[in-house]
């Protein structure tokens, strides 16, 4: 975050007259038109002359005057923004952005006027409604946007539905837990009528790809969505009003001037520059700065296959004795620890993690009076003075990180506690974890203590139903290209039981192999890892298995993705110091055989291991030749996976 320049070169040319303006990429082969055409502010994208994005409205509607239609516009800007920064919890330990910059300004009927402004980068853009002051007005609520993206009519879509609200566990829906729908035709109604959530992943043909998504969403806005296509337009939605038990309002209010968060598409001709974009956190700044750096861990957790009945201090002493013997340097204590274990005993427990080199971090209800919940602790978050006097006993504990679970909205209100919840556990230097939550939105960068959320199904749902084990092949290779592209994943897998129950012998069954799910620790990028390991993995788990995930990293320097398509297959390539992780998976019905073009990758040695998944054969660690870095042969089985790694 050190390593910070900003160079802003702005050139005025006033104009009056409704006439297109065009902002390129720095290379030229990205290009963002718009326009006024009838009143209706517009924009279009194309990529190496090809449309990508066709004619799509702009605007937005407030309390102070409609912005949406009738339109003109008065002016532009435009300029030039570089920057560098340094951060260790996203997939690229350090960032170069260099983007062209445009502002138009449009006036409205009544003469009042906004901004909209874009920055195009290669392969990326970002753009947001800027909100002057109104004369002697200066707050605003912003009713609804106009803002929309029309695609071409070849495209296909890849995307996760917005769920009913007040549903589900104890009524916290949405939670972003709901099943994607693949390749399939522009304006496939969602699953529940309610939209779809970002990240959102589009392909245009035969021309490439787009994916869009939001970020710089805090507690001055809510967070948005995707409506359902209509017309042909996707179009930004605000939260439902039944979310939160209704609480709060829908329409976010904001202080003049003020913006709106920062949309964003991404735009390539190959899946590569979508999988490795780092263009949330490119357009975002810290919020505030911390006693000490985040601390990226990897650790165990013993609710996730042992369950409730694993909350006590028995257990969770064998799991912080795992850990010690992984390697790790954290446990995750889960729901009902204060109840089971008690906070009079939890200096004990606390304590015997820290003798053996481990540091706790402990579970809690985001609480309030929006759902149904009774795991415990409850009513520690919600409010600042209870919150605050457990933060003060975590500090005084040594307790370095939280996990808050079951938010359940996307309004202003919720974004605020999100906000309210990582201001305060940094002033008591502690980390916090995000469970059954929205999407964070450039957080990493934003908040420094933030360090996980979750908003996918993740590993608890291989627990609760067959199905979900029998997909886990389809979703993995859906995450590095939309939910885990935008944003770090709390996903809390790596499964070595082959029957997800502390027995190992009753509840679901993983379809998936030992070297598949070795794979997901390298693919699922989040910088603290709770893995799904158990005791009993150490001796009735391959060797190698586990000698793998002694080693594996949770925090990456770079990513650059070698082959794959949405729900078929992936390998993606993570590096780490001076060591490459190569991991691959696929979801397909046959073996699949590849020769990867590992080139990019710089490998400065031609020799490495890899772990494979082969039929009726434990997995075992090979050495391996690398005779020729553009073609190396692979073979990953259906449901398979592999680990190659590379100095």
């Amino acid at each position: 975050m050190k390593n910070y320049i900003l160079n802003l070169c702005i050139l005025l040319s006033a104009n009056a007259l409704a006439a297109p303006v065009s902002l390129h990429s720095p290379d030229g082969r990205l290009r963002v038109d718009t326009d006024i055409l009838n009143g209706q502010p517009i924009y279009s994208v194309s990529y190496d002359g090809n449309s990508f994005i066709e004619n799509s409205p702009l605007g937005l509607k407030s309390d102070i005057g409609d912005f949406s239609s009738d339109m003109t516009l008065e002016g532009s800007e435009t300029g030039v923004v570089s920057k560098s920064f340094d951060q260790d919890k996203i997939k690229k330990s350090h960032i170069d952005y260099n983007a062209n910059r445009l502002v138009t300004t449009l006036k409205n009927k009544d003469g009042k006027t906004i901004g909209v402004e874009w920055l195009v980068s290669d392969n990326d853009i970002a753009f947001r409604y800027t909100l002057p002051r109104q004369g002697d007005t200066g707050a605003m609520v912003v009713n609804e946007e106009a803002t929309g993206f029309r695609f071409p009519q070849e495209t296909t879509v890849f995307l996760t539905p917005q769920s009913n609200a007040m549903v589900g566990w104890k009524r916290t829906k949405p939670s972003y837990e709901e099943f994607y729908i693949a390749d399939a035709p522009l304006g496939t109604p969602s699953q529940f009528g309610h939209g779809f959530t970002f990240p959102a992943l589009f392909r245009i043909g035969e021309k490439g790809w787009a994916l869009l998504t939001e970020t710089g969403v805090d507690g001055y806005y809510c967070a948005s969505r995707l409506s359902d296509c209509n017309n042909g337009v996707y179009s930004i939605a605000y939260p439902m009003p039944e979310e939160n038990n209704g609480n709060g309002t829908s329409a976010p209010g904001i202080a003049l001037p003020g913006a709106t968060p920062w949309r964003t598409i991404t735009v390539a001709d190959n899946l590569a520059p979508i999988a490795e974009t780092t263009i949330p956190w490119n357009v975002v700044e810290p919020r505030y700065e911390t006693k000490r750096p985040a601390r990226p861990s990897r650790g165990t957790w013993s609710w996730i296959v042992w369950q409730d009945n694993s909350m006590n201090m028995k257990d969770q002493k064998t799991f912080i004795d795992l850990a010690a013997d992984m390697g790790y340097d954290h446990i995750l204590i889960d729901a009902g620890w204060d109840v089971n274990i008690g906070y009079g005993r939890m200096p004990e427990l606390l304590g015997y993690a820290k003798s053996k080199g481990i540091r706790p971090a402990l579970w809690y209800s985001s609480s309030g009076h929006w759902n149904d919940i009774m795991q415990s602790p409850t009513n520690k978050m919600d409010r600042p003075i209870a919150r605050k006097k457990e933060m003060k006993w975590l500090h005084d504990n040594g307790v370095e990180c939280i996990k808050v679970d079951f938010f359940g909205g996307d309004k202003q209100e919720t974004m605020r506690l999100y906000e309210d919840i990582l201001s305060d556990a940094a002033d008591y230097g502690i980390d916090v974890i995000f469970h059954g939550c929205t999407l964070p939105r450039g957080w990493e960068r934003m908040y420094p203590n933030h360090v996980g959320s979750e908003a996918v199904y993740a590993s608890e749902n291989l627990i609760f139903g067959q199905i979900f084990c029998d997909m886990e092949a389809f979703h993995a290779t859906l995450h590095p290209f939309i939910r885990n592209s935008v944003a770090f994943m709390e996903y809390g897998g790596t499964f070595l039981n082959h029957r997800l129950s502390k027995d190992n012998n009753s509840g679901t069954t993983r379809r998936t192999g030992d070297a598949f799910q070795i794979a997901t620790a390298v693919l699922y990028q989040n910088p603290v890892q709770n893995f799904a390991l158990t005791p009993n993995n150490l001796t009735d788990a391959p060797a190698a298995a586990i000698e793998f995930m002694k080693d594996v990293p949770s925090t990456w320097d770079d990513t650059k993705l070698i082959d794959g398509y949405p729900g078929k297959y992936v390998v993606l390539a993570r590096r780490h110091g001076n060591k490459w992780y190569i991991a691959g998976v696929n979801a397909m019905k046959e073996p699949l055989k590849l020769k990867l073009d590992l080139s990019a990758l710089s490998l400065k040695s031609d020799t490495g291991y890899i772990i494979a998944d082969e039929k009726k054969t434990p997995v075992k660690q090979k050495q391996i030749k690398i005779k020729n870095k553009s073609s190396v042969p692979v073979e990953i089985l259906t449901d398979g996976g592999f680990v190659l790694v590379v100095e």
